[in-house]
């Protein structure tokens, strides 16, 4: 009989360790010295912390969405501007390209090492 009550306090308090240990916030601000929060911690806050409400919906939008046709104009007049873009870069690249290879500056020039030549054992790509 002793055994069996003795077992009973055994399981309960290995049972009730665990549990303390849940809640180590309010236990560390009363414990003393060098177990304590560091004196340089910063205090806690006075107003618990307030979690952002996930599920409030947003307000209605003042503004309606755009319809097929205006986004099908927006469409368009992305794409032409696209094309504008394109243009004006190639006819800069077939500007640079007619300018004689002496006016160029020497950072547009690749030098490719003869065949058979040896390099610092690196692999040349295709």
């Amino acid at each position: 009989m002793v055994r069996a009550s003795l077992r009973v306090i055994v399981a309960v308090l290995g049972l009730a360790a665990p549990v303390a240990g849940c809640a180590p916030g309010m236990i560390s601000d009363h414990m003393p010295g060098e177990m304590a929060l560091p004196a340089d911690a910063p205090a806690r806050p006075s107003t618990a912390y307030v979690y952002p409400a996930v599920h409030d919906m947003p307000a209605p939008r003042a503004t309606t969405p755009m319809t097929d046709e205006e986004q099908l104009k927006v469409e368009r007049d992305l794409r032409a501007a696209r094309d504008r873009q394109e243009a004006q870069e190639g006819q800069k690249a077939q500007a640079k390209m007619a300018e004689p290879a002496a006016k160029r500056p020497p950072g547009d020039v690749v030098v490719m090492p003869p065949d058979g030549a040896k390099t610092s054992g690196t692999t040349a790509n295709p």
